[in-house]
């Protein structure tokens, strides 16, 4: 068995685990950080960003004012923005049977696997990742698409140039695979691989395997995975959550047994209470209000963004800011919204209650009512005419990078007045302003991350208890900004077995068993023979049939009888004589009873010796050796066939047949 990482980044993991003749993918999560390499990309001609100057060597060997710029002391590329994808080299993508997918944020990276890859396998997830997924590359294309670049800067990639570059564009990794955003058609075509599983569902994979979701506790439909065998289990943990959220809540017992526990997605920010975080989003956005200021919010359009208009619901009437709109502008807005109100099985109980109600699960539907919020697909249209300050904008992406955020960003950056608040923990906060800066408005980290910390992942593997654990090497070290917080890591007895990107693990298990089925004709003629008391053993000839990963036991045939015919067949058409099995011995020869039974028969002369494995008898006037051993009987004895005989009638005396 053995585990393909094709990911370096621990909350974004694509792995391929080898098991049984399949070959599964474990998610294929696309890391966007890289864009943030790349200069903003504005709705409108921006002024400032056109003037920035472009990047020459100190020494002036190396000139590349068409692909990069200076901003603020940092360097990006003026080009459209590239993702790094999943390692393509490590082992042919076309040989992936099956890819399971955990959460809507880990299938970002789906349209580079499936497509112009050769892969013809099966896409597993619940309904709301597909959806939900399906919403957020859209977006990604929205936002991609409708803001073009002609040039492609592609000469700063070169090894040799991209280290005599300034950081962080001199440390960024694998530059040469980084891709453009696909096209809609390419999503298309990899969401029609995608086949639909509920909670439990049990899915047979080639008659070889069986795979399982669970409930993680994390976002709409996040999913943890069960892969199986009838003597192996491996647990797949991703994203996963113990708070009480919108989604389902985690189901642990069903980890439990676990030969293997894969375990990715833990937490980005550990050090940072969600509940707090929402408490400093709620007083900072009512700070900036009541001064007068707008708030903008970049976010995903799905997720977290629950919650925060969950929050504001309680929070805005208390806080005397019911005046205040709220806009929500995404090219999926209203798709987004509309989801979280219909997928009610897939949330906790306490949501699904109000659907019989009826009334809608999340408050945001009271907020649409009443025209606190409101959504709009872009800047342009109906948002330009009903734009009302001060407000609060939720909006796209996350990285300042594209989207209706970087207008935001240039309209507001100015004044001290506003805010910018940041709840995504994918990104680092500085590096999304860097090419904004010098930056006049106000800017708040509350990074809302769920998912599990160290302290939670520590309780739940005491719990469910695997035999190996396989992990990130991030989380086998303390973070290289607190790196004496040992409680910022994973210790345990036997140490986990860390991986990195292009890595290959040898997983610490061997199948020993196999599952066989005997046809009941074939049962019936067994003969049990008890051999201790309680145990009984039987002897079984028969034809294995091996078919899909199944192993049945059949009778032999019987050879056809022959036609009663004077000419002789040709021997070639005759069926293979079948031979009645030798019978199996078990038991052991006592030696003092043999020599005994020896003497009875006329041979005294012997001589004992014993060994490691038994003892070497030596029958001195008929020069023999007789070796009793544990595990088997020899006679070695020279042209007296007689003599060979009558012994080994006499050590069978002393044995049992079967």
């Amino acid at each position: 068995m053995k585990l393909y990482c094709l990911s370096g980044h621990p909350t974004l993991p694509c792995n391929v685990l080898k098991f049984k003749s399949t070959t599964i993918m474990l998610d294929c999560g696309l890391d966007t950080t890289s864009v943030l390499q790349f200069l903003p990309l504005p709705l409108v001609h921006s002024p400032r960003l056109s003037k920035l100057p472009g990047w020459v060597s100190k020494d002036g060997t190396i000139n590349l004012e068409k692909e990069l710029k200076e901003c603020a002391g940092r360097v990006f590329v003026d080009s459209q923005p590239e993702f790094c994808l999943p390692e393509k080299e490590l082992l042919d993508l076309s040989t992936i049977d099956v890819i399971l997918i955990s959460n809507y944020h880990c299938m970002m990276a789906l349209p580079y696997i499936t497509e112009h890859t050769g892969f013809t396998g099966t896409v597993y997830a619940t309904e709301p990742t597909l959806q939900i997924g399906r919403l957020l590359m859209e977006e990604l294309v929205n936002f991609m698409e409708r803001v073009p670049k002609a040039q492609s800067a592609t000469c700063w990639k070169y090894k040799e140039i991209q280290r005599l570059l300034p950081g962080p564009l001199k440390d960024a990794v694998e530059v040469s695979t980084w891709k453009r955003c696909y096209s809609m058609q390419d999503v298309n075509s990899a969401l029609s691989k995608v086949q639909l599983v509920g909670y439990s569902q049990k899915v047979e994979l080639f008659g070889a395997v069986q795979v399982t979701p669970l409930s993680s506790g994390y976002s709409l439909g996040s999913s943890n995975w069960i892969i199986q065998s009838h003597y192996e289990k491996v647990s797949y943990v991703s994203g996963s959550s113990l708070l009480t959220t919108h989604p389902q809540p985690m189901d642990q017992s069903s980890l439990k047994n676990s030969d293997v526990l894969i375990l990715t997605g833990l937490t980005q920010m550990p050090t940072a209470n969600p509940d707090g975080m929402l408490g400093d989003f709620c007083s900072n956005l009512a700070m900036t209000i009541r001064a007068g200021g707008n708030v903008l919010v970049p976010c995903y359009s799905s997720g977290v963004i629950y919650d925060l208009l969950e929050c504001l619901y309680q929070f805005i009437e208390n806080a005397n800011l019911g005046s205040t709109p709220f806009y929500f502008i995404s090219p999926v807005a209203n798709s987004s919204l509309e989801f979280s109100q219909i997928f009610a099985e897939w949330l906790c109980h306490n949501k699904q209650s109000k659907v019989y109600l009826p009334e809608p699960p999340f408050p945001h539907a009271e907020l649409i009512q009443t025209n606190k919020l409101k959504h709009y697909p872009s800047i342009h249209g109906d948002f330009s005419s009903e734009f009302r300050q001060p407000c609060v904008v939720f909006t796209g992406h996350p990285s300042l990078r594209f989207g209706d955020v970087v207008h935001f960003m240039e309209l507001w950056g100015k004044s001290s007045l506003n805010t910018i608040i940041f709840t995504e923990p994918d990104f680092s906060y500085l590096d999304a302003l860097a090419p904004y800066q010098p930056l006049a408005m106000k800017c708040v980290y509350c990074p809302i991350d769920t998912r599990l910390n160290f302290h939670q992942v520590s309780k739940l593997l005491k719990e469910v208890q695997p035999l190996h654990v396989v992990c990130p090497e991030q989380y086998t070290q303390p973070p290289p900004a607190q790196s004496h917080r040992s409680d910022l890591m994973l210790e345990l007895q036997p140490p986990p077995m860390p991986y990195r990107r292009c890595s290959v693990l040898g997983l610490p298990f061997r199948r020993r068993y196999e599952r066989i089925q005997l046809l009941p004709e074939l049962a019936k003629s067994l003969v049990p023979s008890e051999i201790k008391p309680g145990i009984s053993i039987a002897t079984v000839s028969a034809v294995l049939q091996s078919k899909d990963n199944k192993h049945t036991l059949q009778p032999v045939p019987k050879p056809p009888p022959l036609p009663p015919s004077k000419k002789r067949k040709r021997v070639v058409e005759e069926p293979p004589e079948v031979l009645a099995p030798k019978p199996l011995l078990s038991g052991a020869v006592p030696l003092e009873a043999f020599l005994a039974m020896l003497h009875k028969h006329g041979i005294t002369e012997v001589k004992v010796e014993e060994t490691a494995d038994g003892h070497i008898l030596h029958l001195q006037a008929e020069d023999t050796l007789i070796q009793l051993e544990e595990d088997g009987t020899h006679i070695v004895c020279d042209d007296n066939e007689p003599l060979r005989t009558a012994l080994r009638d006499l050590v069978l005396r002393f044995l049992m047949k079967l």
